[in-house]
């Protein structure tokens, strides 16, 4: 009885409080309000759904290929 009198009065007390709402709904995942944060990690999730990497993997490949190709093409113009 003691520990159900507790714990609502801890949630009476905490519902006010907007920073524990915000901790308490995203559990152990860090909560963003930005909207260009949550759009690029809803775009992110989908890439990662549809093609088994992230954006930053696609992107990192492609500079890496960018790269190496213009590395190549230096040395061939020589």
């Amino acid at each position: 009885m003691k520990k159900i009198l507790l714990i609502s009065l801890l949630l009476i007390i905490t519902t006010g409080c907007s920073e524990f709402a915000i901790l308490m709904s995203g559990g152990s995942v860090a909560v963003s309000q930005n909207s260009y944060a949550k759009m690029y990690n809803g775009m992110d999730v989908l890439t990662i759904m549809t093609t088994e990497k992230s954006i930053k993997k696609h992107v990192y490949e492609k500079g890496k290929e960018y790269i190496y190709d213009q590395s190549i093409d230096l040395f061939k113009r020589k």
